[in-house]
Parts: C-alpha cells; sequence; structure tokens
C-alpha cells in the first residue's frame, strides 16, 4: 500500500474532538481522513457505503465510549465480523481509557491496537501506518500493562472476571449480574470467590477498591 494512500474513518462522539483529531491527522504524513462518524452505529453504515463505493476505508480510528449511542468495542466486533464488508479494515481504538478492562475487551473484539489520546502525532501516525500494514500498535502504557498481567507472579483475572468487577462497581447484585452474563447465581458466587482470591480481598466493596486503584476497572 502506498504511503500516501492510507484512508483513515475517524469515529468519535465528541464533534471538537472530531474536528482537532481531523486536523492533527491532515498534517501528517500518509494519512487523510476520508469520513467520519459519532458513534459505532452510524460508523458501520459509513464504512458500508465506502465499500460499496469501491473506495473502501484503510483504518478505522475508534474511540470507546461514544454517549448513548453504539461503544467502539462493539463496533469492532460487528465491523471485525465483516458486516461492512469483506476484507474487514483494521480497528485502531483511540482513546483516554487504559484499565485492563477496556484494553482486554477492545482486544478480543479484534481490535489491531489501542491507542491513547494525548500520544504524540507521530506515534499516531506510525499506529495508523502499522495498523494499515496490518501489524499492531499499542501505546507504551498498554503495553507494560499487558506485559505486566504476563510477568506478574500474582494471578491475574480472567477477561470474565473483569467483567463481572465492572457490573459488581455499578452497584448490580449477583441475580442482576447472573441475568446480564445469561449464568447462574451459583456461578456468580464462585467468580467472586475467585475474584476475592486474586485481590487479596473478602468483600465485593473491598474488591472494587483494589480493582479501582490498580486500574483494572475504571472508577464507577
Amino acid at each position: 500500500m502506498a504511503v500516501n494512500n492510507i484512508r483513515v474513518f475517524l469515529v468519535d462522539d465528541h464533534p471538537v474532538v472530531r474536528a482537532g483529531l481531523r486536523a492533527m491527522l491532515g498534517d501528517l504524513d500518509g494519512i487523510t481522513v476520508v469520513a467520519e462518524a459519532a458513534d459505532g452505529g452510524a460508523a458501520l453504515a459509513g464504512l458500508a457505503r465506502l465499500h460499496t463505493s469501491g473506495e473502501p476505508a484503510d483504518v478505522v480510528l475508534m474511540d470507546l465510549q461514544m454517549g448513548t449511542g453504539m461503544d467502539g468495542v462493539t463496533a469492532t466486533g460487528r465491523i471485525k465480523a465483516g458486516e461492512t464488508g469483506q476484507p474487514a479494515p483494521p480497528v485502531l481504538i483511540l482513546t483516554t481509557y487504559d484499565s485492563d478492562a477496556d484494553i482486554l475487551a477492545a482486544v478480543e473484539a479484534g481490535a489491531s491496537g489501542y491507542m491513547l489520546k494525548d500520544a504524540p502525532p507521530e506515534q499516531i501516525r506510525q499506529a495508523v501506518l502499522s495498523a494499515a500494514a496490518g501489524g499492531t500498535a499499542l501505546a507504551p502504557e498498554v503495553a507494560a500493562r499487558l506485559m505486566g498481567r504476563i510477568r506478574n507472579p500474582e494471578p491475574a483475572l480472567s477477561a470474565r472476571e473483569i467483567q463481572l468487577l465492572e457490573l459488581l462497581a455499578t452497584g448490580m447484585g449477583n441475580r442482576a449480574i447472573a441475568k446480564q452474563l445469561f449464568i447462574s447465581e451459583a456461578t456468580v458466587k464462585t467468580h467472586l470467590v475467585h475474584i476475592y482470591g486474586k485481590l487479596g480481598v473478602d468483600n465485593r466493596t473491598a474488591a472494587i477498591a483494589v480493582a479501582t486503584q490498580r486500574r483494572i476497572i475504571r472508577r464507577p
């Protein structure tokens, strides 16, 4: 792919942020913003239109949280499932969130990279180039967190346990969590036992506090 022909589809719910990113990306060699959307649903529709027109996007630059619209993780999964056409474009997450929960959810959805919005423009450019070439791009902070999970001798929480913790932090009880995750209450209790053991706590309040402090989940 020619370096001067990387077509980027920008997805972010804040118009001012989109304008800033569009201006910043427009100043970078090898990148052109060809379309933008304010949420995942609009992104799916826009990407499908570009694909049908014969001028698909090369990279999708995707925020995570987008108000009441479809979130970035859901949109990423649907893009990678081929809903906007095949081959599916790589999705590069660009967000302010760096919790384990967000990173793991994005990676599991099929994101090709995970960058933070305060990254230097050249770092974002290199991430876009890498994603367009089929590579992986991680912000140094994100890479460090993932490596920390691998190197840490303490038992790491699984993706499911982190998901359960996130629901716990919203104030949901065991029955509501079981319904949300389509599992039994007994399974929820088993997960909680494992979570408490891994975090070194003995109740849900302490678990939420420790998980938040360690940036495993976002602050409630």
